[in-house]
């Protein structure tokens, strides 16, 4: 088994966590830009290699592992639809995040105002939720934490306008599983 990514990349953080749970033996492989789009079509992290097997999005790795484990990947369509809003949140943060880099700003661009107003919107409806402590084979609640710890790694949100998920975030960060993993540790 390799994984394939960087250590802050949070799409990566979630499938090492789900590879240390079931206590694979795998292979890292930090992968950069350059890299990425030399070895997977959709030129980014992670990307994944088992037994001839190649996947190139962290869904479809997450799935593939629980599956190994017999674990249901997001059990139930509440729980699936719970990880595609995070997983909205998450790629829409992280494309603003990537666009800031090259100097395009959110002001700038009336399209990227939405979607920062998409990002809060979620998070504002993901506040009104209660959130129980950390389930390890919960892959929404698993990929929530991944995205808010990486939010406030790399201070694109303040986690304190919404206290229910920073209770949340503060619960999993008390968790080793979830601590060990952390792209400040790498």
């Amino acid at each position: 088994m390799k994984l394939f990514g960087s250590y802050t990349s949070p799409f990566v953080r979630h499938c090492r966590i789900v590879l240390a749970q079931h206590q694979q033996q795998f292979e890292f492989v930090p992968t950069d830009y350059a890299q990425s789009a030399q070895h997977s079509p959709a030129q980014r992290v992670p990307f994944f290699s088992h037994n001839g097997l190649q996947l190139h999005d962290s869904s479809s790795i997450l799935r593939y592992l629980r599956s190994l484990a017999e674990q249901p990947f997001c059990q139930d369509p509440e729980q699936f639809d719970l990880y595609c809003l995070v997983n909205t949140a998450l790629d829409t943060t992280v494309n603003l995040f990537l666009l800031e880099r090259d100097g395009i700003t959110v002001d700038q661009v009336s399209y990227l105002q939405r979607q920062q107003s998409r990002v809060t919107s979620i998070l504002d409806e993901l506040n009104q939720r209660d959130w129980p402590v950390g389930d390890a084979t919960n892959d929404a609640h698993l990929r929530l934490a991944c995205f808010l710890s990486w939010a406030q790694f790399r201070e694109r949100l303040d986690i304190h306008q919404w206290p229910e998920l920073q209770s949340f975030l503060t619960t999993m960060n008390q968790q080793a599983w979830f601590a060990n993993t952390h792209p400040a540790l790498s």
